[in-house]
């Protein structure tokens, strides 16, 4: 390998960059001819990027641990956008037995597409440990000499349990995503949405919630304002059903929750683009559009509906949660009513993931814990009391993606409550700067500040809440 240190950053970008074109070169070879043009460029692609790795950094080592990959020790960090592929190329490897694929000096086009070729007609029905042996026959007999292959890599990090919970985790974070992006992108096309994949995708996150609150929450954070339509409806559906399971809701019962969450926007998908992403205040004309969005939602569901088990709660989600406890929302009812027990909760859910979400066009967003503070004392906000006294009982004092300082003089994420429930002052935090001021790569040192010594005291306390913005901080990186 060499010995010159890269930046972990450059290492991160081009290892992105080579594994999507091995993803995009072995599916051209699935699905088209060697001669097609498509195959011929993506190996091409493939080649070149291999040989601008290689010479970065001498030798190429993709190790899988767990449900991470590990370019020369340096972890990838996958966004929503390429985690499909990347879970192609795990699940790949993974079925060959592969540990490691080692990329030698001098990798040719022949060798790449020999080797792709073996491993995309491996008997499906072999074990890895087996298939392992079918490959590296092949190999030999292909003689491919550039391209090495183990069983296992060196690296073995010793928080797997986390980190496995992490991957589950977002691997279900975004199956919800890519969900909702095919359910607003299909009504927008005047297309039938696929239900069923969209209640895989709530079923898989009520599922997560209920097995690993923590770890879910945590990419709640991400709120990528490029993604924002489609990530803020998985947010609301993760807060919901993790209020609901609070408020003693059973599966099914959340079941229902998390896709009327999930769907309670579905309107916006029938505004025009350049009002939803408009960066200035809206004029008269545009905000009475956009105050159309609950009818609209509640008349696209309907026709959703037609055929479909769709709950009518859900409908009632969508048509009621801009309404406020005391009906001075909109759209204004007609009679007087009292509002659904899951409007009232999916609002409560919808105005702090909106109130937290860091927009492009921001500079100076409100903190968790002040978005909670807002819910509680100002009557205004129309939200039901009741439920935002949940909320703060779910979330804790210091509410996921908070960042705080500690009387250590660290500086931390909090990453959900801590062990006792009783204190909700002292949440779990992850440290991402240490007591000198040093940087601690993400996702930071895990810590439960309810956690107490022997003799009963607490070795770190918060001190107050910072910005995380001060110290150069991405939340969402310490979840990802």
């Amino acid at each position: 390998m060499n010995m010159a240190h890269h930046d972990g950053s450059m290492v991160r970008q081009s290892g992105r960059t080579l594994l999507l074109a091995i993803h995009g070169a072995g599916r051209a070879l699935q699905l088209y001819p060697l001669e097609n043009a498509a195959v011929q460029r993506a190996l091409d692609d493939l080649v070149a990027q291999s040989a601008a790795m290689v010479a970065l950094e001498g030798q190429v080592d993709i190790q899988l641990s767990g449900e991470f990959i590990f370019i020369n020790e340096v972890r990838l960090r996958l966004g929503l956008d390429n985690f499909a592929a990347f879970s192609g190329f795990v699940a790949m490897l993974r079925d060959a037995g592969v540990g490691v694929l080692r990329i030698g000096q001098g990798v040719s086009r022949r060798e790449w597409q020999a080797f792709l070729s073996a491993i995309s007609s491996l008997p499906p029905d072999e074990l890895p440990d087996e298939s392992y042996e079918v490959l590296r026959q092949r190999m030999q007999q292909a003689d491919i000499v550039s391209l090495e292959i183990d069983v296992t890599g060196d690296h073995d990090p010793n928080d797997d349990e986390e980190d496995e919970a992490l991957a589950r985790a977002k691997r279900t974070y975004a199956h919800g995503v890519s969900a909702a992006r095919d359910v607003v992108q299909g009504v927008r096309m005047g297309r039938a949405p696929n239900t069923r994949r969209l209640k895989r995708a709530v079923q898989l996150l009520v599922d997560q919630v209920l097995e690993n609150q923590l770890s879910i929450t945590g990419l709640t954070t991400l709120r990528d304002y490029d993604e924002y339509t489609f990530t803020h409806s998985v947010n609301v559906c993760i807060f919901s059903v993790a209020l609901g399971r609070r408020l003693g809701l059973q599966r099914m019962q959340l079941y229902d929750l998390g896709l009327a969450a999930l769907l309670h926007d579905i309107g916006k998908s029938r505004i025009d683009l350049d009002i939803l992403n408009k960066i200035t205040a809206l004029d008269d004309l545009e905000w009475r559009r956009m105050q159309a969005h609950p009818w609209l939602g509640t008349m696209t569901l309907f026709k959703m509906r037609e055929g479909e088990d769709l709950p009518y709660r859900a409908i009632l989600a969508a048509h009621e949660h801009h309404m406020k406890v005391d009906l001075s929302g909109y759209p204004r009812p007609v009679r007087p009513r009292r509002l659904g027990f899951f409007s009232r909760l999916v609002a409560v859910a919808d105005g702090y993931d909106a109130a937290t979400t860091r927009r492009s066009y921001q500079t100076d967003p409100w903190e968790p814990a002040q978005v909670l503070r807002e819910m509680w004392l100002n009557p205004g906000r129309g939200y039901d009391p009741v439920l935002v006294k949940a909320l703060i009982n779910l979330l804790g004092i210091y509410p996921v993606g908070t960042a705080v300082i500690l009387d250590s003089f660290e500086v931390a994420i909090v990453a959900g409550p801590g062990s006792d429930d009783t204190q909700l002052h002292r949440p779990m935090v992850r440290v991402a700067v240490d007591a000198t001021g040093g940087r601690l790569p993400p996702p930071g040192r895990l810590l439960d500040l309810g956690q107490s010594s022997a003799d009963g005291s607490y070795p770190r306390t918060i001190v107050k809440v910072t910005s995380p913005e001060r110290y150069g901080l991405v939340v969402g990186d310490f979840f990802i």
